[in-house]
């Protein structure tokens, strides 16, 4: 079986990604531990969002770690699925809304909505 495109993380990963730039690194950890705590939105409704947003960015680290973490924070497996559902919504809603552009173009292409030449 060919070896997986998306590696495990490691604790030796997270020490090296760590070590090339400290500072960047805990900037990060600082701003995703205030986004993600209890504000306007708990932190169970943030981490349905991430897990949403994970699945449109079909980031597979993204759509494991703040699945447990949805978890963690009370989320039902029934509330993680329904936010699945409402990021593959919202991708397929973006591809239909988009048609816009298509359609539009096809008006003025010089053909008719029949595909037909327009005289």
């Amino acid at each position: 079986m060919p070896e997986s495109l998306y590696q495990p993380t490691t604790p030796e990963i997270s020490e090296r990604r760590k070590a090339l730039a400290p500072g960047i690194h805990e900037a990060f950890e600082n701003f995703s531990r205030a986004v993600f705590a209890d504000g306007a939105l708990p932190e169970k409704t943030k981490q349905l969002i991430a897990v949403a947003v994970a699945h449109v960015t079909q980031c597979p680290y993204c759509i494991t770690g703040h699945t447990k973490l949805a978890r963690r924070t009370g989320a039902e497996p029934e509330e993680i699925m329904e936010a699945i559902w409402v990021a593959a919504e919202m991708r397929a809603g973006g591809a239909f809304a988009h048609s816009t552009l298509a359609l539009n173009a096809m008006n003025h292409s010089g053909h008719t909505t029949t595909g037909e030449r327009e005289p």
